[in-house]
């Protein structure tokens, strides 16, 4: 659903206000039978208590975030708007704001400075939700391919510890290869993150590789690719003094970086293996 027109959000102030005391049979006769809620039509009424409602946040009377702002995160976050998932990059700075969010920003009172801090707040959250499901997703779709295609041993070390500094684990003909998985769904921009273990087992492991995977949006693999260790080992931070120390970072992988395949498994494969392991192309 799109952001709400102006007059449904000011209504959905209005009736998160008044719920809490009045009951919604109370508040409902008070907005279309006093003088002072005329300005509101009993139709926007309804469509936003039904809004509310559907969002969520008729549950939530009793939140101790401030009524404006919760109204602002569900009109963002439950409207589908195209550039949320890319709010990292698109807003840098409250005047980056797009126009959506501009207007439900002053309808309800907020400064842009609050609606930037809201933004961020609402991607973070809805980035984390995201690439946890996509990276779930990913690696349990990579291990059944490896399953079926690697001639020896295939487990998912992840599923049971995420000490090891990597996802699977592949062992045939007297090879081993650790895989750290990152998958994306997106095509032309890859962004993963990366945590100080995996970072740190890469540098101690030769056995240790990352690698990207891409799904579609029915969450089928349609490309694989690695991650060389010298492009890493060049991009992550520097820790600049020892009472600094970085523990995950984010790395922007540009298209022409990574390997298709897994050269690292290749050996490993059977003849029947699929085409995206092995980096060659289906033809």
């Amino acid at each position: 659903m799109p952001v709400p027109p102006d007059p449904v959000l000011r209504a959905a102030v209005r009736w998160l206000e008044k719920l809490p005391a009045s009951g919604a049979a109370r508040s409902r006769a008070l907005f279309t039978t006093h003088s002072d809620y005329s300005d509101i039509t009993p139709t926007q009424y309804d469509a936003a208590y039904a809004w509310i409602k559907d969002t969520g946040l008729l549950g939530e009377t009793s939140s101790s975030i401030p009524l404006h702002c919760r109204i602002f995160d569900a009109a963002m976050e439950h409207s589908g708007v195209p550039w949320l998932r890319d709010a990292d990059v698109l807003i840098r700075r409250p005047d980056e704001l797009p126009e959506d969010a501009l207007r439900a920003a002053e309808t309800l009172g907020l400064t842009h400075e609050v609606a930037y801090a809201q933004v961020s707040s609402i991607w973070g959250k809805v980035d984390t939700e995201e690439r946890s499901r996509i990276g779930s997703a990913g690696e349990l779709a990579l291990l059944e391919l490896l399953s079926e295609s690697a001639d020896g041993r295939v487990e998912h070390v992840a599923a049971w510890s995420d000490g090891y500094g990597y996802d699977i684990f592949v062992d045939a003909h007297q090879r081993s290869a650790h895989l750290e998985v990152k998958t994306t769904l997106r095509v032309g921009r890859l962004t993963v993150y990366i945590s100080r273990n995996e970072y740190e087992t890469m540098l101690r492991d030769p056995n240790w590789e990352l690698v990207t995977v891409r799904l579609t949006a029915d969450l089928e693999v349609t490309a694989v690719a690695a991650v060389p260790k010298h492009w890493i080992a060049d991009h992550v931070p520097s820790d600049r003094t020892s009472r600094g120390r970085w523990q995950s970072c984010r790395l922007d992988i540009p298209p022409d970086v990574p390997v298709p395949g897994i050269p690292s498994i290749v050996p490993m494969l059977t003849e029947a293996a699929p085409a995206v392991l092995r980096g060659v192309s289906a033809s």
